[in-house]
């Protein structure tokens, strides 16, 4: 299993895997808004633009999204996006991290691992202290959190969706 940045080379599992979240109404959270985009390489330009801290979006932060595939197959198995830094909303309610895992392929340890792939990378961009959450009462998303240090802060209501959010800490100094 290893994270890489998403090329055109994978555009069709891109399509069907954004066709998956879709038909079983997820909420693609570490998508990097791939709910907006049918097209694939569009989506790739963006979250390509998305890491340059020059080239993002009033409003967004810098960020890297990354597929994760299974290396046998050559499979998108998830994918999730380090937020290089905090916004206001970040730090309330979205984290650093986002992640999601296909559906046919939850409950599998591939979140635990994915999670644990991405905190890496979060060194390696300098961070020592990494915010994630989840839905509450997602027992899969709070357990992939705890198993990679995950200990919780708080619990916090994002009004507009009317969701109530776990606040996890991991500390990867």
């Amino acid at each position: 299993m290893r994270l890489i940045e998403p090329t055109m080379e994978y555009a069709q599992q891109i399509r069907e895997f954004r066709r998956g979240l879709l038909q079983c109404g997820d909420t693609m959270d570490g998508t990097g808004s791939l709910k907006t985009y049918e097209d694939p390489s569009r989506w790739i330009s963006f979250v390509r633009a998305c890491k340059d801290p020059d080239k993002v979006k009033e409003g967004l932060v810098p960020a890297t999204q990354y597929i994760y595939v299974r290396e046998e197959d050559r499979k998108i198995i998830g994918m999730i996006q380090i937020r290089h830094r905090l916004n206001d909303f970040l730090e309330k309610f979205g984290g650093h991290i986002g992640y999601c895992i296909a559906p046919e392929e939850r409950r599998n340890g591939y979140g635990t691992d994915m999670l644990r792939l991405a905190l890496k990378e979060c060194r390696k961009i300098g961070l020592e202290m990494v915010l994630v959450t989840c839905l509450h009462r997602n027992e899969g998303s709070r357990r992939v959190i705890m198993n990679n240090g995950g200990i919780f802060e708080s619990m916090a209501h994002e009004t507009s969706r009317n969701l109530y959010l776990e606040r996890y800490w991991i500390d990867i100094s």
